[in-house]
């Protein structure tokens, strides 16, 4: 009998039941950034409201001193949102959220994965400026006073810190959580001051007034009722990345400031009943009584 050798030799070879031993390749940092898209919102952002800071601008020229007050409020908001948008879009104001991420296998050792998200820090700055001031001029058309305005801008002070301070938690650990919690309760302070006292005080400058209080402010506290479901989707539970977080913030933005500005600045030129009147100092100056003339102490000695 022939014996074909390739055959004998492959039976008198062992044959190997132990599989192949897995390998842990180590995994490189992954690091979640703005793209072309996320960049191109940004300056879009900033020219429109450098637009409107222009347009608010030329508005405030059309009335007295005296009667400008919305109008210059109502102009630093988009001012100080250009100034934000123009450090974001150039790659200033902006930090690293570092989190380590724990990834479970099956038959080899779990692994982690270092991960990097931008933050950027220059929004919360703008929103420390720009909100209070939007509180101010929802507060002077219902006429609060002065108590009630100075607790709720505080409490909108509060709710953007603690909410910067959440972006930078850290992961895992009630401290992100308290935080964003805390800037939640901070939040219902000023939902109580403007909805409460100034939903009332602005019905009794009449129906105008009050109509148009309910209207601008519901809409006001709409649209902040969102970013903190931007934030827990986007910096919190990192749901959405940064481009889509810059978009959603950018359409939340121009609806806050411009668009909430020129509502707030054409409905007030039709309505006197709005007026902020204030004379003195702001539109006069000081008086010539009082101040020091060169000479007098001279011709008195």
């Amino acid at each position: 009998m022939i014996i074909d050798p390739v055959q004998a030799l492959a039976a008198a070879s062992p044959t190997s039941s132990v599989a192949p031993i897995p390998t842990v390749i180590p995994t490189l940092p992954e690091y979640q950034k703005a793209t072309d898209v996320g960049n191109r919102t940004l300056w879009v952002v900033f020219v429109i409201m450098v637009i409107a800071s222009a347009a608010f601008a030329g508005m405030s020229w059309t009335v007295p001193v005296s009667k400008r007050l919305y109008h210059i409020i109502t102009t630093l908001i988009v001012i100080f949102a250009s100034l934000s948008y123009f450090a974001m879009a150039s790659g200033h104001g902006i930090g690293y959220h570092h989190v380590v991420v724990t990834e479970q296998h099956s038959h080899v050792p779990d692994t982690t994965k270092d991960v990097y998200r931008q933050v950027y820090w220059a929004r919360y700055v703008d929103w420390s400026l720009t909100t209070p001031l939007l509180l101010l001029d929802l507060s002077l058309l219902a006429g609060l006073n002065g108590a009630h305005i100075l607790m709720a801008i505080l409490a909108d002070v509060i709710m953007i810190l603690t909410g910067l301070f959440a972006a930078f938690g850290s992961e895992g650990s009630p401290q992100k959580w308290g935080w964003y919690t805390i800037a939640c309760i901070a939040y219902l302070v000023v939902i109580w001051h403007l909805a409460i006292h100034g939903r009332a005080l602005a019905m009794q400058k009449g129906g105008k007034v009050g109509n148009f209080f309910a209207a601008i402010a519901g809409f006001t506290l709409v649209i902040w009722t969102i970013y903190p479901i931007i934030w827990g989707v986007a910096d919190g539970s990192r749901h959405l990345n940064v481009d889509q977080e810059i978009i959603a913030y950018a359409v939340l933005d121009l609806l806050a400031k411009p668009v909430f500005g020129a509502w707030l600045l054409f409905t007030h030129m039709r309505m006197p009943e709005t007026n902020v009147e204030i004379g003195g100092f702001w539109s006069q100056g000081l008086s010539s009584e009082g101040t020091i003339r060169v000479g007098e102490d001279d011709e008195g000695a």
